[in-house]
C-alpha cells in the first residue's frame, strides 16, 4: 500500500513537536538509515537503537532544545516519499544551527524501513567543533 502525504506529515509531527518516540514509533527496528557526509553524525545505522545512539543522543547533549526540526516540503511516490526539513536549533554555546536535510524514505506496513539523510555536513562538524561531546561519548562514537 502506497503511503500518502497526510500520513507523512503525521509521521514527522512527532519532530516537529519535540515528541521523538511518537516520530520513532513508525519508524522499523531493523531500519537501514544512512546519514549521508563526513561529519560526526555520517554513517550507515542498521537499526533503529544505533541510529538514535549516534545521532540524535548525541544532538541532544549540546542542543538544549533538540533538533527543532520543522517539514517544508513532502513529495511521495509509492512506497518511497522525500521529506524537506529544516533545524532552527540553538546549541550551549549560542551558535545556531539552522541546518537543512532532505531525507528520502521508504515504508513498508506503515513504518520507515529506509532513510538517506543529506545535510550540510560542515555545519554539523562546525557544531561539534564548538561544543565537543565528553571523552566518554567520544570513545562510544569511534566504535560506531
Amino acid at each position: 500500500m502506497a503511503i500518502t502525504e497526510k500520513q507523512v506529515r503525521e509521521i514527522f509531527e512527532g519532530l516537529e513537536t519535540g515528541d521523538g518516540a511518537a516520530f520513532f514509533a513508525y519508524v522499523a527496528d531493523n531500519v537501514d538509515w544512512i546519514v549521508e557526509g563526513t561529519h560526526p553524525l555520517a554513517g550507515h545505522y542498521l537499526s533503529k537503537a544505533a541510529f538514535i545512539d549516534g545521532t540524535f543522543t548525541k544532538l541532544d547533549q549540546i542542543l538544549p532544545q533538540g533538533t527543532q526540526l520543522n517539514v517544508e516540503h513532502v513529495l511521495v511516490s509509492g512506497d518511497w516519499a522525500v521529506i524537506e526539513l529544516h533545524s532552527l536549533a540553538t546549541a550551549k554555546n549560542g551558535f545556531r544551527f539552522d541546518n537543512r536535510y532532505c531525507w528520502v524514505c521508504r515504508f513498508a506496513a506503515g513504518k520507515i524501513v529506509e532513510v538517506r539523510a543529506y545535510l550540510d555536513s560542515a555545519l554539523v562538524a562546525k557544531l561539534f567543533q564548538e561544543n565537543p561531546l565528553p571523552a566518554a561519548n567520544k570513545a562510544s562514537r569511534a566504535a560506531i
